[in-house]
């Protein structure tokens, strides 16, 4: 079980509670996940690269800035548009990673391509989330990386200038970003790289199809037609223009506001062809009681002021965990969700934060080795403690939709991925923008 943190700032945070059918046309940040790799791909190109519509977020500011410690040209003054111009990666450096997975488990890769000495640091929790694998297997494709027993930061690449590549199995298990991190940087190993998994599934799926997809659209060549296995060969990367997609996680605590208030929420901007998990946030949601369609003017869900309950195992979808659970504690049956023990590794262990803060609030809830059993009754208002998880804000704010008086400890933790999210947030409930 992961360790929970818990502050309280002095002044909570009142989640709004919503008196009418929200309807709201919304343009959201860019994806964190796609942003992210973006400015790694960019960063290891052969010439320039452009990221339209980006995430501009404590997450992505600390990528930047680590890729930036280390050589590459980051212009990210225009919110519109950010500018990469890859350079030779050199240190000293050191790279802060905030409690960014993305940050951790991106940036050694690359760093063992650097000339020089590079360390990884970052808020405290940041040092309890599992980066074992990710280190063992740095070490056997030919990194030198001096870290501590317990498979953890801090830890410091000596770059050497080059990666040698080549075979390695690891247990990504507790994280498809483990897997992430080498492929994004495999093409310029030496030898490239085969990335075997062994272990119980790898969660997020759908991320590491992300990941696959944006090699090849910078011109790797990858196979992952076996399952559970990766190819990357080596060769170089172009510099190219990428467009963001808005973020689909970030979306989804709106989406949920139109479930329970029975309204309507448009996201704009949204592609016909997207790499993120459109589908099964459809399936998701329909089930609960939602209708999501996909037009010119954008995503939509429309609510019925009804929602039901759900049975799903959600690993390919962690992330939707905790607004989901606000959603399953007003529907009008229990929920099972499965398949999301990972979860308890991210920013907090989010079942244990999950089921303590609705229990105070008077839920009936019950968290499994790897998931929530959650059977709906009437909810009271409360402190709901957020333990520095962005995603647990949104639960919290979800739930307050409907139970008056929910106080967040720190809606700041929000700045994590959507610095926006009170003020929009806020504006969608009250029907002032």
């Amino acid at each position: 079980m992961g360790n929970l943190i818990a502050t309280r700032p002095p002044q909570p945070w009142t989640a709004p509670t919503a008196s009418d059918p929200v309807a709201a046309t919304l343009r959201l940040p860019g994806s964190k996940s796609m942003t992210a790799r973006a400015l790694v791909l960019s960063a290891l190109a052969g010439g320039p690269s452009t990221l339209a519509g980006p995430l501009r977020a404590r997450d992505t500011e600390l990528m930047a800035a680590g890729l930036r410690a280390m050589g590459a040209h980051m212009s990210i003054s225009d919110d519109e548009r950010w500018l990469v111009r890859p350079h030779p990666l050199v240190g000293p450096a050191h790279v802060d990673v905030g409690l960014a997975g993305t940050v951790m488990r991106f940036v050694p890769p690359v760093a063992g391509l650097a000339d020089g000495r590079i360390t990884f640091d970052g808020d405290p929790q940041a040092r309890t989330r599992p980066l074992g694998p990710l280190i063992g297997a740095l070490r056997s494709l030919g990194a030198r990386v001096d870290a501590p027993a317990t498979g953890s930061l801090p830890l410091t690449v000596l770059g050497a200038g080059r990666v040698a590549g080549g075979d390695v199995v690891i247990d990504a298990s507790a994280s498809s970003q483990l897997v992430s991190g080498l492929l994004l940087a495999a093409p310029r190993f030496d030898r490239g790289v085969v990335v075997r998994h062994v272990g119980p599934p790898v969660p997020s799926a759908p991320h590491l199809r992300m990941t696959v997809q944006m090699l090849r659209a910078a011109g790797a060549a990858v196979d992952d037609g076996t399952p559970d296995v990766w190819v990357v060969e080596p060769g170089p990367l172009t510099g190219r223009g990428w467009q963001i997609e808005p973020d689909l996680s970030g979306a989804v605590p709106f989406f949920a506001a139109a479930l329970v208030t029975g309204g309507e929420v448009t996201l704009q901007g949204w592609p016909r062809s997207s790499a993120q998990p459109v589908e099964q946030l459809r399936t998701l949601l329909q089930r609960m009681g939602g209708e999501v369609t996909l037009s010119t003017a954008g995503l939509t869900v429309r609510g019925t002021g009804t929602v039901h309950g759900l049975e799903a195992d959600l690993s390919d979808v962690s992330e939707l965990t905790p607004a989901l659970t606000a959603l399953a504690m007003l529907a009008d049956s229990p929920s099972v969700f499965t398949g999301v023990g990972h979860i308890r590794g991210h920013e907090t262990d989010r079942l244990t934060a999950l089921a303590r803060e609705f229990a105070a609030l008077g839920a009936d809830i019950t968290e499994s080795p790897d998931g929530l059993e959650i059977r709906p009754r009437p909810l009271h208002g409360g402190v709901f403690e957020t333990y520095h998880d962005h995603r647990m804000a949104h639960a919290a704010a979800v739930a307050g939709l409907a139970v008056p008086g929910i106080e967040l400890s720190d809606v700041a933790c929000t700045s994590k991925t959507m610095p926006e999210f009170p003020a929009l947030w806020s504006a969608m409930v009250t029907g002032k923008s």
